[in-house]
């Protein structure tokens, strides 16, 4: 059994959807960053850096439980654990790790900056959100024009999407029109219109 340690954050729900797309059982411990919950010591346990999520597997890869943080780390190991979601070729699954890291190094950070300088901030600061909105643009272009050759960002769908998802789902909190990249939006339709997505994006509750 999986225990899921989470709040309702695209890194969050990243690893919900991946859990639901492999149909594994899993425990939904909610720990809410807006109360502090990432900082007792019993989270602290799990992730020392005290963010969200992490999982604790009865079940690991030695048949030994194993605690897990780091989004992407996760996402990789659900993917190992399961045959599913990361493309059996090692082309296939270079391109979806490269992907993966493009949202880790980019889409997640810049987009919570751009979440920050619009919607937490405690002063208007013009140069950051000019500049954070700016790059949160120019990856939006990328995607755009990765997603105008292939379906999926491996060409199959992967955990690079599952990964990429939740960050684009906030578009609104981010100010994009997503008619302003069509193949996004293709994209962002496709998967919102899968069911297990759909489970995960819920989680918790």
């Amino acid at each position: 059994m999986i225990d899921l340690y989470t709040w309702t954050t695209p890194n969050g729900r990243k690893v919900s959807i991946m859990l639901e797309e492999c149909g594994l059982a899993y425990n939904t411990h909610a720990i809410n960053i807006g109360q502090g919950d990432q900082f007792t010591p019993q989270f602290l346990a799990l992730n020392p850096n005290g963010k969200i999520p992490a999982i604790a597997d009865s079940e690991g890869p030695d048949g030994k439980p194993i605690t897990l943080f780091e989004s992407g780390a996760i996402l990789v190991y659900l993917a190992g654990k399961t045959g599913k979601f990361l493309p059996a070729s090692d082309r296939g699954k270079y391109l979806a790790l490269q992907w993966l890291m493009f949202q880790m190094g980019g889409v997640g950070p810049m987009f919570g900056q751009v979440h920050h300088f619009l919607r937490a901030a405690k002063e208007q600061v013009p140069y950051a959100t000019e500049r954070y909105t700016k790059e949160k643009d120019r990856l939006y272009g990328v995607l755009d024009k990765r997603l105008a050759e292939v379906e999926y960002l491996a060409g199959e769908y992967s955990i690079a999407d599952i990964a990429t998802y939740p960050w684009v789902a906030r578009y609104e909190w981010h100010r994009t029109r997503l008619a302003d990249f069509p193949n996004v939006l293709r994209w962002y339709d496709a998967i919102s219109d899968r069911p297990a997505v759909a489970r995960g994006m819920a989680v918790p509750a």
